[in-house]
């Protein structure tokens, strides 16, 4: 009985507190990700697989569920045992990043998962990201470096996350740090003149390798598949973009979409084509909407804090959620080259989900009553 009232205490007292706004809108993207799951994918992939008809549904129930656990977890804490937990998590997750290219499970050509011990095959930059932005906003907001040195550090700091995703290789991740680490270090105020020469420093880095260097050859084909239609190497987006056109406003109707007949990993990275043609692009337009607000909101609490840290914290998990959602979608309708991203908490995926969970639980701690400057009064 005692628990019972300790579990009480504990849960009323998170309640009370949270953003209710941003954890509704949290909860409706994973029940979203969810449904599209049980109706859309679940049943075609796991045929293609030859396992339990709902056995995709299950798992994506099963990490969903982790993934509350997860939010209810860091969006408790008070703030200095998150900062102090984000720092061992992030050294775990690089640690975990080190590994992959020496005993990373090979996919399609690519070293991106690793196993370890009795864990199942998980994706470690999905899980670093979070904690990285986390790392390079107490560095760009610390007050015992000068200006310039702080962004010295930060560049160290996402010099080896850069190299490990290239390595693997992953252009799509290490984009995705590599801006999200620019925005922090624009938003923190720096010199627009070193703003320009950092990103074209580390662009064309980025560019020679795509280019020049035979193992990023992948990439570069891609790119020119991308500016080539004709070239016949772009099935995968065409079908997407096609699945979109074909699904219209309204949508073919549960279950009526082709395109996870298709697609190898229709539930993963196109499924916002999946969602398109079976429930047309009003949902796409509604999700969009949805994801918007939830940035709209989040950026709104800004104005109630007054730690420059938690502001550049939630500054960069606001871009992150934002940058993926948008180079996602824009995969889907033939806007960028293929890039094996997800969409933020609605694709199916261990990995994503625990990321995105680990987002989720960041926010709603930083944006807790407890941490504003003042509240409103009803």
């Amino acid at each position: 009985m005692k628990n019972i009232n300790v579990f009480k205490h504990l849960y009323f007292n998170w309640w009370r507190n949270i953003d209710k706004i941003l954890f509704s809108l949290i909860l409706i993207f994973f029940i979203l990700g969810l449904f599209f799951s049980l109706v859309s994918t679940s049943l075609v992939a796991s045929d293609r697989l030859n396992t339990n008809s709902y056995l995709f549904f299950f798992k994506h129930l099963i990490f969903i569920s982790i993934g509350f656990t997860i939010i209810f977890f860091i969006s408790y804490l008070d703030q200095n045992k998150l900062l102090l937990i984000s720092k061992i998590l992030f050294l775990i997750c690089l640690f975990a990043l080190i590994l992959v290219p020496i005993f990373g499970t090979e996919v399609k050509g690519s070293k991106r998962w690793i196993e370890i011990l009795f864990l199942p095959r998980f994706q470690p930059i999905e899980v670093l990201k979070p904690f990285t932005i986390v790392i390079l906003a107490i560095i760009l907001s610390s007050e015992k470096n000068n200006l310039y040195l702080k962004y010295l550090f930060s560049f160290l700091l996402i010099v080896p996350i850069i190299f490990l995703l290239i390595s693997q290789p992953d252009i799509g991740q290490t984009l995705l740090i590599f801006f999200s680490w620019l925005a922090l270090i624009f938003v923190s105020g720096i010199n627009l003149l070193l703003f320009f020469l950092f990103s074209g420093f580390v662009l064309s880095i980025i560019f020679y390798l795509i280019f020049f260097v035979p193992k990023f050859e992948y990439v570069l084909i891609r790119i020119l598949s991308f500016l080539n239609p004709s070239s016949g190497n772009n099935y995968q987006s065409e079908k997407a973009a096609e699945a979109i056109i074909n699904g219209g406003f309204f949508g073919k109707g549960i279950g009526e979409g082709v395109l996870k007949n298709n697609v190898p990993e229709a539930h993963t990275d196109y499924i916002v084509s999946v969602i398109s043609e079976e429930f047309g692009a009003v949902m796409i337009f509604v999700i969009l909407l949805m994801f918007l607000y939830f940035l709209y909101h989040l950026y709104k609490k800004l104005y109630q804090l007054n730690d420059d840290k938690k502001k550049l914290i939630i500054v960069g998990l606001g871009f992150l959620i934002l940058l993926q959602f948008l180079i996602h979608v824009g995969v889907n309708i033939r806007m960028f080259p293929t890039t094996g991203m997800t969409l933020p908490f609605i694709s199916y995926g261990g990995s994503s989900i625990i990321g995105s969970s680990i987002i989720s639980g960041i926010i709603l701690n930083l944006t807790k009553k407890n941490n504003l400057i003042w509240k409103k009064k009803f």
